[in-house]
């Protein structure tokens, strides 16, 4: 853009990364509308080839962040006392997706209309909990809830908790070693009205997590405040876990995301293309709905990358155009994705026998590889995690710790999780 332009709009932009999301704060409202309105697709692109994927922006109004003082006269108590002030609870700013943009279809309706009602207080239950594959949503629809109960509360101070469990683990960690249970018990236990957290399959093993948590989700529901979980695993496939935590995890509602068929496959697409303001030619929509079919995540970041592609290289979104994205994110036309396929491709990319990945073996290459397959097949195959331990010797509880600690690191988008990512992109691209 002309040099002016980017010193007067782009220049007094304050940024922050925040694992895939990209926080672009202007002077005030109307600079961030105008921003918005005109320069979003250019930010996209800049962003998505600087940063080497595609991020989510979000570009707000410079000011205060929105979250609830929840801790506001314990943490004041604690300055006084020279103490470590504890995180305040996370608040509505977070919540960056709507019901009203969760696609439903048979695979998921049930979790839709559960989650709903559960925000709209229409179930007489206090927990939820949310389980599907990655890339299926589940997150779309905590953050929804979170949304919807900020919305429909009376309260004007609703108080949402929303974090991972390691989050909560590392919370725990911090108030033990600065002697600050009581200011976490708090937290977690009286200053809170909701609880949000996910990846709860993190705590397995893990005794001392698991009785606190515990503990905390006693607490919250005695007093009839709510608790949403989420997990890659249902609890009954959850191992090293206290059966008094499985138990409660299973008290409330329980609903499962499925992968999607091809027609609500078409309607996400249908609906992603809206929203960036560009219409998909029907042929490619039903080419990417059939190429990219078992991860929605990764069919929303497959058409945003066709779309930038486009407007960047000055080309029309057709099909030809369409078969040279989708390359970058599936396998040869032809080639099932089964465990074999998996094993072969994983092995290639890391130059290992693959007999070494199928052995005793603990070397650090062969760990990280053998994960990795560990965790393509759960989202690419219906293997049960019995059924891919088997085939490694391995206990169902290695290849569920295997797959928890690829998520998470790509989550977290460490120098690992990065080095994560492009391994399984090389492994779906085509072989030389």
């Amino acid at each position: 853009m002309p040099e002016p332009v980017f010193k007067v709009w782009m220049q007094p932009l304050e940024a922050e990364l925040e694992k895939d999301k990209l926080w672009l704060r202007a002077r005030n409202d109307f600079m961030a509308g105008w921003i918005r309105e005109k320069f979003l697709a250019k930010i996209q692109e800049a962003s998505a080839e600087v940063l080497g994927f595609i991020p989510t922006i979000k570009i707000e109004a410079k000011k205060q962040k929105k979250f609830q003082p929840v801790l506001a006269e314990l943490n004041q108590n604690s300055a006084q006392a020279h103490l470590p002030i504890l995180p305040e609870v996370r608040s509505s700013c977070v919540f960056r997706y709507y019901f009203e943009d969760f696609v439903v279809g048979p695979s998921n309706e049930l979790a839709f209309l559960a989650s709903k009602s559960f925000s709209q207080n229409q179930v007489s239950t206090d927990q939820l909990f949310l389980c599907s594959a990655p890339g299926l949503g589940k997150t779309h629809l905590v953050h929804s809830v979170g949304t919807e109960l900020l919305k429909v509360s009376n309260k004007s101070r609703l108080k949402i908790a929303y974090l991972t469990a390691e989050e909560f683990a590392s919370q725990l960690v911090s108030a033990l070693r600065s002697k600050q249970m009581e200011l976490f018990k708090a937290k977690f236990r009286q200053n809170i009205d909701v609880l949000l957290i996910e990846d709860i399959h993190f705590f397995q093993n893990k005794q001392k997590l698991q009785d606190e948590f515990l503990c905390t989700i006693k607490s919250l529901t005695e007093q009839g405040k709510k608790v949403v979980f989420s997990s890659t695993f249902l609890p009954k496939e959850l191992e090293g876990l206290d059966a008094q935590l499985v138990s409660r995890l299973c008290q409330g509602f329980l609903a499962v995301i499925n992968r999607p068929d091809q027609e609500t496959l078409l309607r996400i697409i249908e609906h992603k293309s809206k929203k960036m303001q560009i219409s998909i030619p029907k042929d490619v929509g039903e080419y990417l709905a059939c190429s990219v079919n078992k991860d929605i995540r990764q069919l929303e970041s497959c058409l945003l990358n066709l779309i930038l592609k486009a407007r960047l290289l000055k080309r029309n979104v057709d099909l030809s155009f369409a078969q040279e994205v989708v390359r970058q994110f599936k396998p040869n036309k032809g080639q099932e994705i089964d465990l074999d396929f998996i094993i072969k491709r994983v092995a290639q990319v890391f130059t290992l026998p693959e007999e070494a990945l199928v052995s005793k073996s603990r070397k650090k290459d062969y760990v990280l590889a053998r994960s990795i397959i560990f965790y393509l097949a759960r989202k690419h195959t219906d293997l049960s995690l019995g059924d891919i331990g088997q085939r490694f010797n391995r206990k169902h509880s290695t290849v569920l710790k295997g797959i928890a600690k690829i998520e998470r690191e790509c989550s977290r988008n460490t120098p690992l999780g990065r080095q994560i990512k492009q391994s399984i992109k090389a492994v779906f691209a085509s072989p030389s």
